[in-house]
């Protein structure tokens, strides 16, 4: 039995404000684009994973969205890590392949998170990540869960605000090449600074912003055409959930997920011709870049500001401007850094597109508060 997978389809639906949308509505178009990429129809898919929708907290969303598309699939189920479901359900849909349980997976998530609560009911949401006992009861939220470990950082590495504020600049610059990205207009390091605090040392534009939108991957056990990649390398590391019961090197996850993948891809750093990783907040992919080796200790910031990490630099990263810029829909926005990656190598990404087309790319999404960690390699056929 061949231990070879394939993303054959990719679907993504603009990012941003969408006024009247739905969950069931924005995955079934996101699914639409997938089936429609792979060159498949609704009664090829035999497997069926779905990310959670907080705007749509069903206990048995897969069994919801089958019944709304349309599928009668062997295998279902929903799928929860953070922001790295999105990557974790990739996985998973790889297992199924390899082992025979469905020749092609349909992979989808997607809410009108923007849209579709209120301010509060989001806050309400985000201050659950926390301990229910220890750190709940404080009110604390993601982003000052985040600020500790951003203070911490800083701290440690003498890495500067100015500095992280680079990467925000670059991200936003990216997302300009992109039409469906949330936000596209153009900001520098000192609008950055000058941002309303959130939970210091973090600000507005050091966080993502809420987004509508969905994403969707067809997953096969072969390779349908040329546009087919396979999941070359993967890899999962789940260190913690609570800030409070964080080990001490925090991205010790990071550092372990990204050296399974690269093992298994039979791959090295240096092999990389394109970067996604998740930046829900300026720090996160700050820490993200050194923990896995694209960047020393303290110097993501500063590499970014040196071109290190441009369209035209030794790795280019989140062309698509990641969720700092492109946007953050929940599941849905870890998918899109995976999905860039595959316009990418497929050399589909229009102006975004690396010249020559990568024949490697590396992604890593994590969950939770530097909890959960998924790295994937990817790599172009032939």
């Amino acid at each position: 039995m061949s231990d070879r997978s394939f993303i054959c389809g990719v679907g993504l639906t603009p990012f941003g404000r969408f006024e009247g949308s739905t969950p069931l509505g924005l995955m079934t178009a996101a699914a639409d684009a997938a089936l429609a990429d792979a060159g498949l129809e609704r009664n090829d898919i035999g497997g069926l994973i779905v990310g959670y929708a907080t705007t749509m907290p069903h206990l048995m969303l897969a069994n919801v969205f089958a019944e709304h598309y349309g599928l009668q699939p062997q295998h279902a189920h929903a799928a929860q890590a953070g922001g790295a479901t999105g990557a974790m359900m990739l996985v998973l849909a790889r297992h199924l392949a390899v082992a025979a349980a469905a020749d092609n997976i349909l992979v989808v998530a997607g809410e009108n998170r923007l849209t579709g609560q209120t301010r509060n009911d989001t806050v309400k949401t985000l201050a659950q990540v926390g301990h229910p006992t220890l750190e709940v009861p404080t009110g604390a939220t993601v982003p000052a869960y985040y600020a500790l470990l951003a203070a911490r950082y800083l701290h440690d590495t003498g890495c500067t605000e100015r500095d992280l504020a680079e990467l925000a600049v670059l991200m936003r610059r990216h997302a300009g090449a992109h039409p469906g990205a949330h936000l596209r207009a153009p900001i520098d390091v000192e609008t950055v600074l000058a941002s309303r605090p959130i939970a210091p040392p973090l600000k507005l534009l050091d966080c993502c912003p809420i987004s509508d939108g969905a994403a969707a991957f067809v997953v096969s056990r072969n390779a349908h055409s040329d546009r087919c990649l396979p999941i070359a390398g993967w890899g999962e590391a789940h260190t913690h959930q609570h800030i409070s019961s964080a080990p001490a090197d925090v991205t010790c996850g990071a550092r372990r997920a990204a050296g399974q993948a690269l093992a298994r891809a039979g791959r090295t750093i240096a092999d990389v011709g394109y970067l996604g990783i998740y930046d829900s907040f300026t720090a996160t992919v700050a820490m993200l870049l050194e923990s896995t080796g694209f960047a020393q200790p303290g110097r993501a910031g500063r590499n970014a500001a040196e071109g290190r990490f441009s369209q035209d630099g030794q790795y280019p990263l989140n062309l698509d401007g990641g969720v700092l810029s492109h946007g953050h829909c929940g599941v849905g926005g870890g998918m899109a850094v995976v999905a860039e990656a595959m316009a990418q190598l497929r050399g589909e990404a229009g102006a975004r597109q690396i010249f020559p087309a990568p024949r490697v790319a590396f992604t890593h999404v994590e969950g939770g508060v530097l909890s959960a960690h998924v790295s994937l390699v990817l790599e172009a056929l032939g």
